[in-house]
């Protein structure tokens, strides 16, 4: 499984409002159940923010990869976030996270899930690819940062 397989253009938010974990965990989720059909807005929120108690997943450079797993999802979606004045988030080195990556995966897909996740993780360690993400102009823009560095990168 791909990134760009799980991740659409549309589901790409370049300009978070929020500044601290719970509200950015909101408002992507608000955003997210307004365009994914029989979502539970609740469910998803209390699952992130459960996940979120286990340990940070702000993992330091400005990145964040928030992730849980939602009964009832019937495939892996990954979200896009960017937040140009950063957020709050509790990160592993104390800085404000600018870029996220919201995985919802269903309850039975650990290795889809821990795939992504790698496969995430693997592409925010380049500097260059988080400045790239930052720069972009508009979501097409990103999303093609995106599925051209995986392809680069085809570790998945």
């Amino acid at each position: 499984m791909r990134l760009a397989d799980v991740l659409r253009e549309e589901n790409i938010i370049t300009d978070l409002k929020a500044r601290d974990k719970n509200e950015v965990l909101g408002e992507m989720v608000d955003d997210i159940s307004s365009r994914v059909d029989s979502l539970d807005r609740e469910r998803v929120l209390k699952a992130l923010l459960d996940r979120e108690k286990l340990g940070t997943t702000g993992i330091g450079h400005g990145v964040a990869i928030p992730h849980g797993k939602i009964k009832g999802l019937t495939e892996l979606k990954v979200f896009f976030g960017r937040s140009r004045k950063g957020v709050n988030f509790s990160s592993m080195d104390n800085l404000p996270v600018h870029l996220f990556f919201l995985i919802m995966a269903p309850e039975n897909s650990a290795a889809a899930h821990l795939k992504i996740l790698a496969s995430i993780s693997h592409l925010l360690k380049s500097q260059d690819f988080r400045m790239k993400l930052m720069d972009a102009v508009d979501r097409s823009e990103i999303y093609r940062i995106i599925t051209e560095a995986e392809r680069k990168n085809s570790i998945v």
